[in-house]
């Protein structure tokens, strides 16, 4: 869901090596990372409590604590609680690497959840991989969190789908159940994660039989869009595919709709916030879909939905689904093996028909991806309905 930068590699090498000499406890033999002690089994939570992406993080960690919580309630695993150490990455990836060294030098942590942001998980990657401690990255859509250089890393997972996953899905709605011929990309320059959608559902719409006509840019932050909306008019295109997050993506709705742009808008899983509605307008977001990953009127995902809102009096939005779903990941990992971390990762690789928040979760062992399903949404007048379910593949 996020973007990523190659430049933080270099802290998190140095910040890894330096750790990777410094502990003992922490790396020493063949088990890694730290251990239950006493009636308490320690995992670390590193999100963005503070800082730009402070709403991302904050909402994951939420959802994170929670299914914590839950088994806690239920009397723990073999009698033990499980204990949440929290660290705040700051939304920077360079103090994502001094959270994630903290968390497993000193607090001696046996896995890790988050960051949000996926240059703040491929930051700490290295930090925890030389440690020998799991991660489970919530949002991090980049295919690159979990495979590098064609090799997946070993202790590097997330509980989202990938990027590939939401364009394919979003291409395949637009030529096949809109029937749409023509597409204009309106992307955010400042983001890996819009352009990379973009470039994949260009590849993918065109293979189905579309034609992409024009491709236009923004920056995150942005409030003042008609310029770029006026061009993209001229080009009379069915669908214009929008793969950003809910800030931008209201504006840019409201104002296309004041332009007299009627064609159907596209978007992704940065679109799943219910505040996209205050920001756009009920009328303006008529014919307008995005693919995520959980419907609230889905059966599968109630009783999340409710122990959330008694938790937090609100709904939860995706963030704080998949910050639940990592937890539930986690726990079952440990309940069948122990808190032993090189365990842990193991019996994450080999997670089954897990059921958690959004439905249910298949991990695929050789890229570290979840398989699970997707949803397309369709927002009229103000409300959500589910235009489609796609069920997992793999």
């Amino acid at each position: 869901m996020l973007f990523w930068k190659k430049k933080f590699r270099l802290a998190a090498l140095m910040a890894g090596g330096l750790l990777a000499c410094s502990m003992f406890t922490g790396c020493g033999g063949d088990s890694g990372g730290g251990s239950a002690t006493g009636d308490e089994i320690v995992v670390g939570s590193n999100f963005e409590l503070t800082g730009n992406h402070a709403q991302y993080g904050s909402n994951a960690a939420k959802g994170f604590k929670l299914a914590i919580k839950e088994i806690n309630e239920a009397g723990g695993i073999d009698g033990k609680k499980i204990k949440i150490v929290e660290a705040d990455s700051k939304s920077d990836a360079a103090e994502s690497v001094n959270a994630a060294t903290k968390l497993i030098s000193d607090d001696k942590v046996v896995a890790l959840v988050g960051p949000a942001v996926t240059a703040n998980v491929i930051a700490e990657s290295q930090v925890a991989a030389d440690n020998k401690v799991s991660v489970i990255a919530p949002a991090a859509t980049n295919p690159d969190v979990t495979v590098e250089n064609g090799a997946v890393k070993p202790f590097i997972f997330r509980s989202c789908f990938i990027d590939p996953q939401q364009s394919e899905v979003m291409a395949q709605f637009a030529a096949q159940d809109l029937n749409a011929k023509t597409a204009v990309l309106y992307l955010d320059s400042s983001s890996d994660y819009s352009k990379s959608l973009g470039r994949i559902f260009k590849e993918k719409f065109e293979a189905a039989g579309g034609q992409v006509v024009m491709e236009e840019a923004f920056l995150a932050k942005d409030q003042d869009f008609k310029a770029a909306l006026t061009k993209i008019q001229t080009a009379n295109a069915d669908v214009i595919f929008v793969p950003a997050y809910y800030e931008e993506v209201g504006k840019i709705v409201k104002q296309a709709r004041e332009l007299g742009i009627n064609a159907t808008i596209l978007g992704t899983d940065g679109w799943d916030d219910s505040k996209v509605v205050d920001i756009a307008g009920k009328d303006a977001l008529n014919n307008t879909y995005f693919c995520t990953h959980f419907f609230e009127g889905d059966g599968d995902v109630q009783a999340f939905l409710n122990a959330y809102k008694g938790e937090y009096n609100e709904n939860p939005n995706v963030f704080a689904a998949l910050g639940y779903d990592s937890g539930k990941m986690l726990v079952d990992a440990i309940q069948r093996g122990g808190s032993d971390s090189e365990k842990i990762r193991d019996n994450i690789e080999t997670i089954k028909d897990l059921k958690v928040g959004t439905g249910v979760i298949t991990m695929d062992a050789a890229t570290h991806n979840p398989i699970k399903g997707i949803v397309v949404i369709e927002n009229k007048d103000g409300a959500r309905s589910l235009r489609t379910k796609i069920s997992p593949q793999g």
